[in-house]
């Protein structure tokens, strides 16, 4: 955020490239700054002749304004209204949420006030209180990111299913529909959900479905392979990797019910729809068709 307050100041003095301006109109916050600069700029003062405006005066009943004396008192209480309403104004701004949502196989990097960094993958939505954050730390998710937390008072990130709570570190939250996962990069994290809570080291991954713990063991990745445009899975259900897959790619998937439960472990490419339902398709022993942006997924034999 302070990178964009010196992009803005840069704007403001006719100092900022395209891409600068770029950058502050794509942020919900400092668009609104751009929008009134723009407006304020294609405003003018009306045209002003001297010589017609003064021989106007010289032709009329020219009379002296009377002087009115003005109450000290008055002014004051009139400036301090409106210092009130400046304030209220402020604090009722700095109250509101600020929300970051991706579309499908878009990602998108964010800065958070305290330098925190997050990398929101596709299909997800982030949303944290600025006025509140030097006191609470606390962001709602939905959906999958990757955290870089600076040291500080406690970070909480809150999901429908769960709750991932640490002091700075480094760490993946995923929660769709009845699936919670949490790996630990660095450092140690507490994750809560269902009235439990389990302390989980640097390179220990956790995964909870409905609810109920899953798999608590060790994870060699150093990093989440979805940033490098990859998805990744442990003895997930076939219906969860369906799920990324309209996340990560612009289709519509069909396919029978019975075949949702079937178990996957490992990944799928967000650079390539044929591969990625290949990768997904061959170890189940499945098929698939491709027509436009609607893709059938079916067993073997199935027409």
């Amino acid at each position: 955020m302070m990178e964009l307050e010196k992009i803005l100041h840069k704007y403001l003095n006719g100092n900022a490239t395209n891409a600068e301006i770029e950058r502050l109109k794509s942020d919900s916050e400092y668009s609104t700054y751009v929008a009134i600069s723009e407006t304020t700029a294609t405003l003018g003062a009306p045209d002003f002749n001297e010589t017609k405006t003064f021989d106007a005066i010289q032709g009329s009943n020219y009379t002296a304004p009377k002087v009115k004396r003005l109450n000290p008192l008055r002014t004051v209480i009139k400036i301090a209204a409106l210092i009130a309403v400046l304030a209220a104004g402020y604090i009722f701004v700095s109250s509101l949420d600020s929300t970051f949502t991706t579309e499908i196989a878009q990602k998108e990097n964010i800065t958070l006030p305290d330098s925190s960094k997050v990398i929101l993958n596709a299909n997800s939505e982030l949303t944290y209180n600025r006025g509140n954050w030097n006191t609470e730390r606390v962001l709602e998710l939905n959906g999958e990111a990757y955290f870089k937390v600076t040291k500080g008072n406690t970070f909480s990130v809150e999901t429908s299913q769960g709750t991932v709570t640490v002091l700075g570190t480094q760490f993946n939250v995923y929660s769709r529909d009845t699936i919670f996962n949490v790996v630990c990069y660095e450092g140690l994290v507490s994750v809560s959900f269902n009235d439990e809570t389990i302390k989980l080291p640097a390179g220990n991954k956790l995964k909870i479905e409905n609810k109920k713990l899953i798999l608590n063991t060790q994870s060699a990745k150093l990093l989440p392979v979805w940033i490098g445009n990859e998805s990744s899975f442990d003895n997930a259900t076939l219906g969860t990797v369906i799920n990324e897959l309209r996340a990560q790619y612009p289709i519509s998937i069909t396919a029978p019910n019975y075949i949702n439960a079937k178990r996957f472990t490992g990944s799928f490419t967000h650079t390539n729809l044929e591969n990625a339902l290949r990768a997904v398709c061959a170890p189940l022993q499945l098929e698939f068709t491709i027509d436009g942006d609607q893709v059938r997924i079916y067993a073997k034999g199935e027409k």
